[in-house]
């Protein structure tokens, strides 16, 4: 048995910054026994919450199943033990796989040199056993690997997700540096909305917040457009329950009221980026394009407004954003009565051009920022 079969014990990786929401995501998924650890969070669970978390989740980037723990001081050990195991159990020789690796504080230096010598015991292991070998594919392989050492001690764990869950396929098309899908999501969740006033984002520009807030009030799984999971790789696989798992969820998608959600931005390109991503999604047809000015908007009372202005490394000249942030400021406090705004700064310099006094901050790591989502309410 592989070790994820005796403890039912497996690893969501979530960004610092989002451990708690992703634990509490994760419990409303099903999982028990929940602790944080390094990069992300261990959880206990069974098939079916396996399933569904891999289907539904919106924070975690990758599930991953430990299939074999052990010491590791050296290369030849690695690739000793890689070649120890029988990967016929999960993959044929017309498979195509891929490994990804992070090593740290220990005796193996470079993580790549590391996946190396896990991919080299694999293929060994197949000619030995097979006479051929799996191809690999760094870029869509049937499934992912995962080798993790920390402190001489290795994990060789699949990627029962097949790929990163924040790639949610609902994106046809991007403007330059667009959010990621599990920030938005974390985002959305952090604002407690949850329909009972209108959601406005001002500079929308491909609608990733919209599509999030759209996912969230609908119940739409956040890899409902995923063709393959890497858990149907698992030799205890199991396919009627997993088609019982994903029947469900899909059933408890929702309508979306015509006028809940809506977004603009200045740039028509941008909202019709947005358009193309938005109605790729259930419902989508129901929320609210413009190309406009957020200046020259009515704005929204009695709203959630949540937005992600430009930053400077997103334009370049930061001598023009210092009026950007100063005007969004004003905007809010003219025309958005009773509403409550829920901004992500990419670079923190900027949250005292608003010209507003924060309920709170929190931080929110993305794309190698250490940015913050701040929150102000507008009475």
């Amino acid at each position: 048995m592989y070790e994820y079969q005796k403890n039912n014990r497996y690893f969501a990786q979530i960004a610092e910054g989002m451990k708690e929401l992703g634990a509490q995501e994760l419990s409303g998924l099903g999982a028990r026994e929940i602790s944080p650890g390094y990069g992300g969070i261990y959880f206990h669970a069974g098939k079916e919450a396996l399933y569904r978390i891999n289907y539904s989740a919106r924070l975690a980037s990758r599930i991953l199943a430990p299939l074999v723990s052990f010491h590791c001081r050296g290369t030849d050990q690695l690739y000793k033990k890689a070649k120890g195991i029988n990967w016929t159990d999960f993959i044929s020789a017309e498979n195509t796989f891929a490994v990804f690796g992070n090593v740290s504080n220990s005796r193996i230096t470079n993580s790549h040199y590391a996946s190396l010598c896990l991919k080299d015991g694999i293929v060994d292991s197949f000619r030995e056993i097979t006479g051929k070998r799996p191809d690999v594919d760094p870029e869509d392989p049937d499934i992912w690997l995962n080798l993790y050492i920390r402190d001489d001690e290795a994990v060789i764990s699949l990627d029962t997700s097949g790929g990163s869950l924040h790639r949610r396929r609902y994106r046809k098309d991007s403007i330059e540096a667009p959010m990621q899908e599990t920030v938005a999501a974390a985002i959305v969740r952090y604002t407690q909305w949850d329909g009972a006033v209108p959601l406005y984002d001002p500079m929308c520009g491909s609608g990733t917040i919209l599509c999030e807030a759209l996912m969230h009030y609908c119940n739409v799984p956040s890899a409902v457009f995923r063709e393959r999971f890497g858990f149907e790789f698992l030799p205890d696989y199991d396919s009627a329950l997993w088609t019982k798992t994903k029947k469900e969820a899909d059933g408890q998608i929702r309508e979306l009221p015509e006028g809940l959600i809506a977004g603009s931005d200045i740039s028509s390109e941008a909202v019709e980026i947005a358009r193309a991503n938005i109605r790729s999604l259930p419902h989508g047809d129901k929320v609210k394009l413009a190309v406009t000015d957020f200046r020259e908007s009515e704005g929204l009372q009695n709203g959630v407004i949540i937005t992600n202005p430009p930053y400077g490394i997103r334009m370049g000249n930061r001598l023009e954003l210092d009026p950007l942030y100063k005007s969004l400021g004003d905007f809010l406090k003219r025309k958005c009565h009773g509403s409550t705004a829920y901004i992500y700064f990419g670079e923190r310099e900027f949250i005292k051009k608003i010209g507003l006094k924060p309920a709170w901050k929190k931080p929110l790591k993305t794309g190698g920022l250490d940015g913050r989502l701040v929150k102000y309410e507008l009475f």
